[in-house]
């Protein structure tokens, strides 16, 4: 299933994506796709309802993060070897975690806000594991029993706050907007191989990121098992896993964004996300 929230900020209300395109609203079935929609047993009652029967929703709506009541959003950093070296840093020898703030996430096509005092706003198109069943201490080998589904995250970075305002990278991570997720989450049956998915993002229409998860240091199963020996995963919890080469911070001079850029970006079964920059 490729499930969605639409409507407008705060108000959105749950929907999935047919075979053919088409939005369909699943508000008779549940109240929000929260953590407890993506539990196995709420997931398997919305793929036994018949797609061609729900109302169909008309027009062109916004479209959400595809996750309600977040309880938390994870972070992994320096997770494509390639993105370490353009970076110049060391391939981590373990996952390095930090938390987005709750108040980043938004729709896919929202407007992204360039912060007050920011000089240097990047861009990661990065995927996300939705966990969809209470995870401690899980083995690699159980890890991916319990992730609901994947979604496209765009991982908006403010590298000045992130890197040279001292203390760790979340202040530079956690600015409203600095999050766009989906347009929809895709459950784990859609995907064939998580570890197999192209990625791309354009800045203005320039291609700047060409990727694949194949080229990921700790895979999606690995991440999973690492980040559950720390705290406690929950249904609706987001990891998103870090970038390909290609983000400003890494080019040659570093290139960063500006208000009235436009980023697009997109990863294999997951879809696509826009946004433009905008003065907070």
């Amino acid at each position: 299933m490729k499930l969605v929230r639409y409507g407008a900020k705060g108000q959105e209300k749950p929907g999935l994506i047919d075979k053919s395109g088409q939005l369909r609203d699943l508000s008779a079935h549940l109240k929000d796709l929260d953590g407890e929609a993506y539990t196995p047993a709420s997931l398997a009652r919305l793929a036994a309802l018949d797609a061609a029967k729900l109302p169909a929703v008309d027009g062109k709506p916004r479209i959400g993060a595809p996750v309600g009541g977040v309880p938390k959003f994870i972070a992994i950093g320096l997770n494509y070897s390639d993105h370490a070296a353009e970076v110049g840093m060391p391939i981590p020898a373990e996952p390095i975690i930090f938390m987005k703030a709750i108040n980043s996430l938004c729709g896919p096509n929202d407007n992204v806000e360039k912060p007050r005092g920011s000089t240097k706003l990047d861009w990661e198109v990065e995927i996300a594991i939705i966990i969809g069943t209470r995870a401690k201490y899980v083995t690699e080998a159980d890890a991916l029993n319990h992730v609901a589904g994947y979604c496209v995250c765009n991982d908006v970075s403010e590298r000045n706050f992130q890197i040279e305002r001292l203390g760790q990278w979340t202040k530079g991570k956690s600015h409203d907007t600095f999050g766009p997720l989906g347009p929809w989450v895709a459950t784990r049956d859609e995907i064939a191989d998580v570890q197999k998915l192209s990625m791309w993002l354009d800045v203005n229409g320039k291609r700047c990121q060409t990727g694949s998860t194949a080229t990921m240091v700790f895979g999606v199963a690995k991440i999973v098992s690492y980040v559950s020996e720390f705290m406690t995963l929950m249904p609706g919890d987001i990891i998103t896993t870090g970038t390909p080469p290609g983000v400003g911070s890494g080019m040659k001079p570093p290139k960063f964004l500006n208000v009235g850029d436009v980023v697009t970006l997109g990863i294999e079964g997951l879809g696509e996300q826009r946004q433009e920059i905008v003065a907070a």
